[in-house]
């Protein structure tokens, strides 16, 4: 058999150590050499080197194609060396975006257009820089398709009643998802829920007739607490006959209270005995 003995090759490169992150012999004589020649060539390249961040941004500089320190600078002033270093800007702040309106099938097959809003901020800049490529982009597509996946598993009735429980899931969902990418995701709210103009009129049909039959529930109910109280109230007169001639005055007091024109007097059948006797 032919055996082949190959010899490693060493190769030399102008990349920063992996752990250490510092600049090998090449890559510090690269710089040097870039430096010291930019200088040479114009004076004024010196002051051009100077950066200054703002309190809520951070700059993530690459020298050589790789992050210098691996860590952000600022805020503040600081310096970068000609030719082989380049830098991004990190905003720091919470930023707020609208989820455009999302056209969405309930779990009970109802269609409806949901809109929201998220708040979310970068707290490692090198990881927004690094792992994905527009971090803001990234976000607003994902904040999207999350809203249409959470809403799916929800009825109609729980997307009307329940849009803060609904508001922390696509919250704690979002930051799962976007943790790796240096994002904290730290509010999501549902705006506006729109239904279609056919169910928004057999809904409102339905609460009408609701109403209408606890309306009729009630009156009822009213009646028969009504006619207990007028049994009751038979009883006492049967027993007391002189307390009809008591309601008679009291209903002439309530109808003259009323200032009416004709006053009918109910005349007592027990006077008209005595003469129905005679004949």
């Amino acid at each position: 058999m032919l055996h082949l003995h190959c010899k490693p090759v060493r190769c030399f490169t102008l990349s920063t150590d992996k752990e250490s992150g510092r600049l090998q012999c090449c890559g510090w004589l690269l710089v040097t050499v870039s430096f010291i020649l930019a200088v040479l060539t114009c004076p004024l390249t010196i002051f051009l080197c100077v950066k200054i961040v703002k309190e809520y941004e951070r700059a993530v500089i690459f020298r050589l194609g790789r992050i210098a320190d691996r860590k952000p600078k600022g805020p503040g002033l600081f310096m970068i060396l000609p030719c082989t270093d380049n830098f991004i800007k990190v905003d720091l702040r919470t930023v707020s975006f609208d989820i455009p309106p999302q056209e969405i099938l309930t779990k009970d097959s109802v269609t409806v257009s949901v809109d929201g809003v998220v708040y979310f901020r970068i707290y490692c800049p090198i990881s927004a820089v690094t792992k994905v490529s527009n971090a803001h982009s990234s976000t607003r597509l994902l904040a999207q398709t999350t809203l249409r996946n959470v809403l799916g598993t929800k009825n109609l009735a729980e997307l009307l009643s329940d849009r803060e429980g609904i508001s922390i899931s696509m919250q704690e969902s979002l930051d799962e998802a976007t943790d790796p990418w240096g994002i904290k995701v730290e509010r999501v709210e549902i705006k506006d829920v729109k239904l279609p103009q056919q169910l928004q009129r057999a809904m409102a049909a339905e609460a009408e007739a609701s109403r209408e039959a606890r309306a009729k529930i009630i009156a009822a109910e009213g009646e028969m607490k009504a006619s207990r109280a007028l049994k009751e109230a038979s009883v006492v007169m049967a027993e007391a006959p002189s307390a009809l001639q008591l309601r008679y005055l009291q209903t002439l007091n309530s109808i003259a209270a009323e200032k009416n024109s004709t006053i009918i007097f109910p005349l007592p059948i027990d006077m008209l005995q005595s003469f129905m006797q005679r004949k």
